[in-house]
């Protein structure tokens, strides 16, 4: 199986799957010198975590990192970091009565027919729990960043049909959004999680979307013609289990509007040039240009649902099947600390091919 390994420079392999003992990753290329901070991995691990509240899965994970190679006296050493994360409360009998059957809009069918086998359990490696180690990787990936004074923050903007009316606002990219769902608008949260409590007592689950911004970039990063900034964003961003969708700059608004509407005009301050608008989201030619690179991430409804669905076995029998396991009601709370790690690994990469290998 192909495919586990994100990255040129800065690079992350992920491992495990749902139900295994086990999930974990290898981080290769990340420069010798890096001091680690612990308490900071461990808060970005805890963003993720399920059991956090009745919003989410209820499934109870500590989600502590042990990290076995690569990092000596507190600081890395240049070689691969290898980290393990422990599955600790699995139920795999909740998955028992659907062993054999093709689930809607899971990942069932299509990995039994490509692989000829799959992991029942949780959907296995198709799980959003190999997250998990994103988040890991992601974390190390800020530690990098922290060395040009990049940050990145990410936020729920809707749910539903509840959204924010503005793409962001800089205030709320310096506070943690204080609410189960991730959202910085104190009133629009307390309409999402109202939503939520009435979906999840229909049995459904909903969908949603993330924003996140990116301050502090340097004009220059990004390859051009393939290896474009917003391409590997966007392929970060669309491999997250549940994303549908993804939009940087004006995004697909860009469609209705004229170019003299849309062209952000220069301008040049004490520190050099700069745009009055930001319709190219921070990166023009694939290259990013110095601005705020802001994009935003859609996210289907979660596909297991607490009501009976029809499911299909091999033979193409229909079955009404009610599926056990814990899941979220909607992802994208969860989702947050996830859309930030695989922009952190973008960027450390990209911060590493700009020439930036010295700690």
């Amino acid at each position: 199986m192909a495919g586990n390994t994100f990255g040129t420079q800065f690079r992350l392999t992920t491992f495990g799957e749902s139900h295994g003992n086990v999930i974990g990753g290898v981080i290769d290329g990340c420069p010798a010198g890096l001091a680690i901070d612990y308490e900071f991995i461990l808060h970005e691990m805890q963003r993720r975590r399920p059991g956090q509240n009745d919003k989410v899965s209820a499934r109870n994970e500590p989600d502590v990192p042990e990290f076995i190679s690569g990092i000596f006296e507190g600081k890395t050493t240049g070689t691969p970091i290898a980290f393990l994360i422990p599955n600790c409360d699995v139920q795999s009998d909740d998955y028992e009565n659907m062993k054999e059957l093709f689930r809607p809009s899971h990942a069932d069918y299509t990995w039994y027919a490509k692989y000829g086998s799959r992991d029942y359990r949780g959907s296995g490696r198709a799980s959003a729990r190999e997250t998990v180690a994103r988040v890991t990787g992601g974390a190390i990936a800020k530690l990098l960043l922290n060395k040009s004074s990049v940050l990145i923050k990410a936020f729920v903007s809707q749910i539903g049909d509840i959204q924010l009316d503005m793409p962001y606002h800089t205030d709320w990219l310096f506070s943690d959004a204080a609410n189960p769902v991730c959202c910085p608008d104190a009133e629009k949260a307390r309409e999402m999680m109202a939503l939520l409590d009435r979906i999840k007592a229909e049995g459904d689950t909903v969908g949603g979307k993330i924003t996140c911004v990116v301050m502090g970039v340097p004009v220059g990063w990004g390859e051009p013609v393939f290896d474009r900034l917003q391409a590997d964003l966007a392929k970060a961003m669309l491999c997250i289990p549940a994303v549908k969708g993804f939009e940087y700059g004006s995004g697909f608004a860009a469609a209705a509007m004229k170019g003299s509407e849309h062209n952000d005009a220069w301008t040049y301050y004490r520190d050099g040039i700069h745009t009055l608008t930001n319709n190219s989201g921070g990166i023009q030619g694939g290259i990013s240009n110095g601005e705020d690179i802001y994009f935003n991430v859609a996210f289907k409804p979660v596909a297991t649902l607490g009501q009976a669905v029809e499911a299909i076995d091999r033979t193409g029998k229909i079955y009404q099947l009610q599926a056990g396991g814990r899941h979220d009601v909607c992802p994208v709370p969860r989702a947050v600390p996830v859309v930030e790690a695989m922009a952190a690994l973008v960027l450390a990469d990209h911060y590493l091919r700009a020439g930036n290998s010295a700690i």
